[in-house]
C-alpha cells in the first residue's frame, strides 16, 4: 500500500461540529489548514445540528479542493487520508468520515480515525515551540473542559473535568442572555474589554478540597438571575461581561496552577476554543511565571475545531503503525 512509503502525506477532515475543515500535512508539518465557519447558527443562538450537517455536505468538497491546491499536492500524492470520528455532532461527523473513508478506498490508502480530543491536546505541537512532556494540558471549548497529565504519545491521564456546562458553553449561554449571537466565546471576550471585572461578585466554583473538577452551572444562573433582578441591566453589559468572564478564567487558572503543582510539571498548556481567549491567556501565562511554569497555547487558527491538529495526531498514529478499519464508525460520545 502507498501508506507505507515516506514521507507521510496526509489529507485530514474535521467535522465534528460547525467548522468544515480540511487540511494536508507532510511529515507532520502543515502545508495547508482550511477552515469554513458556518454563519447561519447565529439567528439561533447556538449550533442546530441539522443545519450543521447540511452545510458540510456543501462545503466539504471545496473546502478538501482548496486545502489540496493550496499545498500544492494531488490525490496522487496523499498516502493517508484521516478524520475526526468523535466526539462531536452525530451528523456532522458522519460528513467528514463517510468522505474520508471513501477518498482512502478509492485511493487505496490507509485511512486514520481520530478523537477530536486528542486533536485539541496536540494543537501545540502545529507551533514553532512544542511543549516537553510531561505536561498539564487544560482543554476548554465548548463542549469540553478538563485537565489532562499527558506523559507521552498516547499517553495520559484526565485528572478533572466539568461536572456540568463547559466553560465555552457558559460562554455562549451568557452571550445569549445578552442577545449577542453566537458564537459567544469572542463576543463576550470584546465586550469585557471595555468593563470593570470587580464590578459584580460573581460565584467561583472550586467543589470540594482537593477536587480538579470544574463546574460552571451556578455561575451561568448567578448571572440570569443579576439580569433579572436588575431589569436586564442594559446599560451595564459590559462590567457584567467582564465580571463573569473573570470569574470563569480565575477558576480555570487556579485549578490548573494547583494542579501542576501536585503533579510536578513544569510545562502547562491550553487547547480548543476558549483557549484564544484573551483574559485566559493573559492571566494563566502571568500565574505560570509567577509560579515557576511555562504556559504554552496554539496560535488562534489552531484554537477553534481544524483539520490540522487531526492530521497531526493521524501523523503519529502512522508512526506507531495504527491505521483503521473502513467499517469505523462515528462516536458523538466519545471519550479521551
Amino acid at each position: 500500500m502507498k501508506g507505507a512509503t515516506n514521507p507521510h502525506t496526509i489529507l485530514a477532515v474535521e467535522t465534528s461540529c460547525d467548522e468544515t475543515s480540511a487540511a494536508v500535512l507532510r511529515d507532520g508539518l502543515v502545508l495547508s489548514n482550511v477552515i469554513s465557519s458556518q454563519e447561519i447558527h447565529g439567528t439561533f443562538g447556538g449550533v442546530v445540528p441539522e443545519l450543521a450537517s447540511r452545510a458540510h455536505m456543501r462545503l466539504i468538497v471545496p473546502v478538501v479542493e482548496e486545502a489540496l491546491a493550496r499545498a500544492g499536492v494531488g490525490r496522487g500524492d496523499l498516502t493517508a487520508v484521516s478524520a475526526t470520528y468523535g466526539p462531536g455532532l452525530a451528523g456532522s461527523l458522519l460528513v467528514g468520515l463517510s468522505f474520508a473513508k471513501a477518498l482512502a478506498y478509492g485511493l487505496s490508502i490507509p485511512f486514520v480515525g481520530v478523537n477530536h480530543l486528542e486533536g485539541h491536546l496536540y494543537s501545540n505541537w502545529l507551533g514553532d515551540r512544542p511543549p516537553d512532556r510531561p505536561f498539564l494540558a487544560l482543554v476548554v471549548s465548548g463542549g469540553h473542559t478538563m485537565l489532562v497529565l499527558v506523559r507521552s504519545p498516547f499517553d495520559y491521564e484526565v485528572i478533572g473535568q466539568t461536572r456540568d456546562d463547559a466553560a465555552g458553553e457558559a460562554f455562549d449561554k451568557v452571550a445569549k442572555m445578552f442577545g449577542l449571537g453566537y458564537p459567544g466565546g469572542p463576543l463576550i471576550d470584546r465586550l469585557a474589554a471595555s468593563g470593570n471585572p470587580s464590578a459584580i461578585s460573581f460565584p467561583r466554583s472550586h467543589l470540594e478540597d482537593g477536587s480538579h473538577d470544574f463546574s460552571f452551572s451556578g455561575l451561568k444562573t448567578s448571572v440570569l438571575y443579576y439580569l433579572r433582578d436588575h431589569g436586564n441591566a442594559k446599560n451595564d453589559m459590559a462590567d457584567i461581561a467582564a465580571s463573569f468572564q473573570q470569574a470563569v478564567v480565575d477558576v480555570l487558572v487556579d485549578k490548573t496552577i494547583l494542579a501542576a503543582e501536585e503533579y510536578g510539571v513544569s510545562e502547562i498548556t491550553i487547547a480548543g476554543g476558549v483557549s484564544a481567549n484573551t483574559l485566559l491567556r493573559r492571566q494563566m501565562t502571568a500565574e505560570g511565571e509567577r509560579k515557576g511554569f511555562n504556559v504554552k497555547y496554539p496560535r488562534m487558527e489552531f484554537c477553534m475545531d481544524n483539520a490540522a491538529m487531526i492530521g497531526y495526531v493521524s501523523w503519529l498514529q502512522l508512526l506507531n503503525g495504527k491505521v483503521s478499519a473502513l467499517t469505523l464508525n462515528a462516536e458523538p460520545n466519545l471519550v479521551l
